[in-house]
């Protein structure tokens, strides 16, 4: 295997936005397709498909809020390169997905009128391009797309036979915001019309992120996705509506109803993410001590994105969700 990569195929190189520039983005160029879905409501989403040979089984990837699938492309590049079929699209509202035509003219602004269409979006996905592709189906949603692989696998149990979820969204936080508070706050800016506008903490995107206070701890896999978030307009979301926001507030109910997790049935490992400022971590344990095969295990060294930390972090993280899959 080439030096520029460890076993799992993950950019080992000290030149990583080099790599990353003139070897992965090509290969996965070359090797890949880009698709367009078809939402549950007939939005078009974009995606990428890879077709492993002699796959292993096929993965969906879910990016999480503000993100897009080209994020993941060392991710998905590990898949590929380790024999698996992968899936991955912009979620409405992010990157080259559809957007609301009243959000559309702040491309840094993320909307979404109702969270169940996130988790519509992936069964149409499912029902267009999985069925196509090779068993066993899997799925990893990091973040806001673990929340909706999280909602998935409660309503629909029998699609996929393995989950990951990487720090996911089962309850966002509230910037010290009681929860009551915050969904009365919302719910009267959308009883005055203002649903689709920008929370009033949030301000349009302005540039490069500053490494310190982002929610990666690896600065090469930083900054390599800084610069092209910066020369792709596409990928400047940054903030939330207010309905966004009254959506993401109600996501814990959903998900931590009566009977929901201990309705999946699959093999579920959860991560959390040891310095976590995006979401709430006691929310994760409820959600997965109450699914039958669930796991939880926290990672020391990472911030919210695990997968942007560091070698000595993310390698050995990573190894493992392959050996899950692989088991």
């Amino acid at each position: 295997m080439a030096a520029a990569y460890n076993e799992d195929w993950l950019v080992s190189s000290p030149d990583y936005a080099k790599t990353m520039n003139e070897e992965v983005l090509p290969w996965l160029k070359e090797n890949g397709r880009d698709l367009t879905f078809r939402g549950a409501d007939g939005k078009p989403l974009h995606g990428y498909r890879y077709d492993a040979e002699n796959s292993r089984g096929t993965m969906l990837v879910l990016h999480g809020f503000t993100e897009n699938a080209e994020k993941f492309s060392e991710l998905l590049y590990s898949l590929a390169r380790s024999g698996y079929s992968v899936l991955a699209y912009d979620q409405r509202g992010h990157g080259y997905s559809w957007r609301d035509e009243d959000v559309r003219k702040d491309m840094s602004l993320t909307h979404v009128a109702r969270f169940e269409d996130y988790v519509q979006d992936v069964k149409a996905v499912c029902d267009q391009a999985l069925k196509e592709m090779p068993k066993p189906w899997m799925i990893f949603g990091h973040s806001m797309g673990g929340a909706v692989t999280a909602a998935f696998i409660e309503d629909y149990p029998e699609v996929f036979e393995k989950a990951v979820l990487c720090a996911p969204m089962i309850s966002p936080q509230r910037s010290g915001m009681p929860l009551w508070m915050g969904k009365a706050m919302c719910r009267t800016a959308k009883l005055f019309g203002k649903g689709k506008s920008r929370i009033f903490i949030s301000k349009p995107w302005a540039g490069p992120e500053d490494f310190g206070t982002s929610c990666a701890s690896g600065r090469a896999r930083f900054d390599w996705y800084d610069e092209l978030r910066c020369r792709t307009e596409e990928y400047h979301n940054n903030g939330p509506t207010y309905s966004w926001t009254l959506e993401a507030f109600c996501v814990t109910a959903r998900l931590l109803a009566p009977g929901k997790p201990e309705g999946i049935r699959i093999p579920v490992r959860l991560y959390t993410a040891e310095s976590d400022n995006q979401v709430f971590e006691e929310d994760q344990e409820k959600f997965i001590s109450r699914v039958p095969k669930g796991q939880r295990k926290k990672i020391p060294g990472s911030k919210h994105e695990i997968y942007r930390s560091p070698n000595e972090v993310f390698f050995p993280w990573w190894h493992e969700i392959l050996t899950f899959l692989a088991e």
